[in-house]
């Protein structure tokens, strides 16, 4: 399946196009370490991501990176309502050389993010480190997902935030996997 979203602002303009297929991803945010960080996301996640992105990175990239977990959270949402048969919760530990991070996703319907990583340092390169938790909270609420974000060890600031990219998505993908009983995994209602 695929999706596809834009979303224009006075700060941005985005086309984003999600698939749960794999195929080849094409990522140009205009801001290289989130390039970076997303490409790892796809990789990790067995999802693919086409983004086209303008902004006002002139300024900084917070509206860029924010917006952009927005869209690709309203499209994950979109692929969970037409799966309903996916396993519900994820998790995943990873080491990242020193870093050790972990994430537990609940595909609930109620979003909430618990972002527990206090990172080492303000900026990798230019990119401001305190967007990780924009994004992620962005993403999060748009796809109405419940996620605990911990970065349990750190040490090097590009490590941990690699290894809380490369965690969620790997998360992700078991929560999204189908279950074998083909049941939705809900006894009060469904994500509709």
């Amino acid at each position: 399946m695929t999706y596809q979203l834009t979303r224009n602002t006075i700060e941005t303009q985005l086309k984003i196009v999600l698939s749960n297929d794999e195929t080849q991803s094409n990522i140009k945010t205009g801001v290289g370490f989130l390039d970076h960080m997303l490409t790892l996301f796809t990789f990790h996640s067995g999802l693919s991501l086409t983004i086209e992105a303008e902004g006002d990175t002139y300024v900084d990239d917070h509206h860029v990176t924010e917006d952009i977990g927005i869209v690709i959270g309203q499209l994950v949402l979109q692929l969970v309502k037409d799966q309903q048969d996916f396993t519900r919760y994820g998790h995943s530990y990873i080491p990242m050389d020193e870093t050790l991070a972990r994430t537990v996703i609940d595909i609930s319907g109620r979003p909430y993010l618990s972002f527990n990583s206090e990172l080492s340092a303000q900026k990798v390169g230019t990119f401001d480190t305190e967007l990780v938790e924009e994004f992620f909270r962005a993403l999060v609420i748009n796809a109405r997902l419940t996620v605990h974000i911990d970065l349990i060890r750190g040490g090097n600031t590009h490590h941990e935030i690699e290894s809380i990219f490369k965690f969620f998505a790997r998360a992700l993908k078991v929560a999204l996997s189908s279950k074998e009983d083909g049941r939705i995994p809900f006894l009060k209602e469904s994500l509709k």
